[in-house]
């Protein structure tokens, strides 16, 4: 970061949480610099793969369930990230 969020109220904007490595990682490095709050919005929000611990995630705009999903910014191997809506990717 190139700004002091000590006292401050910090909200992390994601696209997608699944596993839960990513957050969880970046909430420990943020944590560290002592932030009034700290808290977690995501687009989406695989449920049944998140096997992360309990942190504060207050705005989930939908669960969904544990497949691949693209398009609305989401890719795969950078296809799909520029369709309007998001799909599930059959296997």
């Amino acid at each position: 970061l190139n700004q002091d969020i000590k006292n401050k109220n910090v909200l992390i904007v994601e696209d997608i949480i699944d596993t839960g490595l990513t957050i969880n990682n970046l909430m420990d490095k943020l944590s560290v610099q002592n932030p009034l709050s700290l808290n977690v919005c995501s687009m989406l929000f695989k449920k049944e793969k998140y096997n992360g611990r309990d942190i504060n995630m207050n705005f989930i705009g939908k669960s969904i369930p544990n497949k691949f999903v693209i398009g609305y910014g989401l890719d795969y191997d950078n296809f799909g990230r520029n369709l309007p809506d998001i799909y599930t990717i059959n296997e």
